[in-house]
Parts: C-alpha cells; structure tokens; sequence
C-alpha cells in the first residue's frame, strides 16, 4: 500500500483532457515537445515569477499545420493583455521570435481563484517565503476554498517549517477528497516556497464535485474525453 499517483494524470484521456492538443510525425514529435515545455515555462517565468504575477494557472497548447494556439487560463486577464493589449502583443512576438512559428493567444479568466488548486498553493507558498505562520496560513487556505464552495480540500507542507532545524511534514484536511474515484473532479497542484532556511514544498488536492456537479462558474475542460456508463 502507499503508493501514489498525480490525481491530473490518473484521469487523462477518460475525465479530463490533455494539456496539449496536437499529433505530430515521429520525426517531429520531439521537437514539438520540448517547443511545448519551451513555451510553458517561459510564459511561466514572465508572468508568475516576476511583475506582473497574472497567476496563470494553466497552460494548454494546440496545434494546427501552421499555428501554434496558445490558451492561458489566469485569474488577472487585465494584467495579461495589458493597456489597448500591449502586453499580450509583447508577449505574442517574443513567443514567436523564441519558437519561429506563427502564436496565437487566447486569454480565458478563471472566476474563482479560490477553486483553482495551482493558485492556492502558489498564493500559500508566496504567504510562507513571507514568513507567515505556516499553520494559521494553511487554515486559512482551506477555509477559503471551503467558503468558495469546494466539497473538499487537502493542503500539505513539506520542509523546514518555522525555521526548524528537522523537516516535517504538516497537513490540513477539511471535507472529503476521494482520490480513486475517476468521477470525482479532483484539481492537483505543486508550488515550491524559497525561504531563508530552505525550500518548503506545498501540495493542494481540491475537490469540487463530481463532473457536471461542480460549483457553478468552473470551466472544466471537455477535449478528448470518453463518455462513460453511469458507473464511470
């Protein structure tokens, strides 16, 4: 028993679509591959590491004989495309120029943060690189996905915590996450906190309802999924 698997890549292809939607030869599958992760953490490092922080929570990729399409799910659209959409045109030429390929932008606003996991743990990480009380923090993470309407939440903290001298592991539980439940939509995230004494790891798990049953206003996505019996 123990072991464990990512909640996103245990539903792929039967309850949740793939982030990046396209075929490819196999002379050039690997090209395009390492183009996809080239994009992703350069639009990573330019909007959620440094001003602005547009919380960009998702990346996905498509692809067509000519184009790349590019689809960015953030929770500051306004940030993102910038005055008259100056900064989304910035951002358009210098994808173009990294991957020599014509970009396509599209900007989809996420309308609860509190029911995106990737924004709360990188908003929870940003609370702990400012020496936030790590306990109180994490209450208050789980209270607020709890209030935005989540079935449940679980949030775990790995590392120094406090400034300890041993690492620990803490964790903070509230309503239910059924994990081997392929209906449940289960939202999974990793952040990493960069603190004086050490880096903290934050994981989130959220569960918002089975798929169709979520809290009004979710955009699950519907590509390349398999209908399924009432029985999943």
């Amino acid at each position: 028993m123990g072991q464990k698997i990512h909640p996103l890549g245990f539903r792929v292809g039967i309850t949740e679509g793939w982030r990046s939607r396209w075929y490819a030869p196999k002379s050039l599958y690997g090209e395009f591959l390492v183009e996809d992760q080239r994009i992703r953490k350069y639009i990573d490092h330019q909007l959620n590491r440094q001003p602005p922080y547009a919380a960009v929570a998702k990346i996905e990729i498509e692809r067509t004989r000519n184009e790349v399409k590019v689809i960015l799910h953030t929770a500051r659209p306004g940030l993102v495309i910038g005055p008259k959409g100056s900064e989304v045109d910035k951002l358009r030429d210098a994808l173009e120029n990294m991957v020599g390929r014509k970009i396509s932008l599209n900007i989809v606003e996420i309308r609860h943060p509190d029911l995106d996991a990737t924004l709360v743990a990188e908003a929870l990480a940003e609370q702990l690189k400012k020496r936030g009380a790590f306990r109180r923090a994490m209450k208050q993470r789980a209270e607020g996905c709890m209030a935005a309407g989540a079935k449940g939440v679980k949030i775990m903290c790995s590392g120094r915590l406090g400034g300890a001298e041993m690492a620990r592991r803490e964790t903070k539980m509230m309503g239910s996450i059924p994990l081997h439940t392929l209906q449940a939509h289960v939202d999974y995230a990793l952040a990493r906190s960069c603190t004086n004494y050490g880096v903290i790891g934050v994981k989130v798990w959220l569960y918002q309802g089975r798929y169709g049953e979520e809290v009004e206003g979710i955009d699950v996505p519907r590509h390349g999924m398999r209908s399924r019996g009432k029985r999943g």
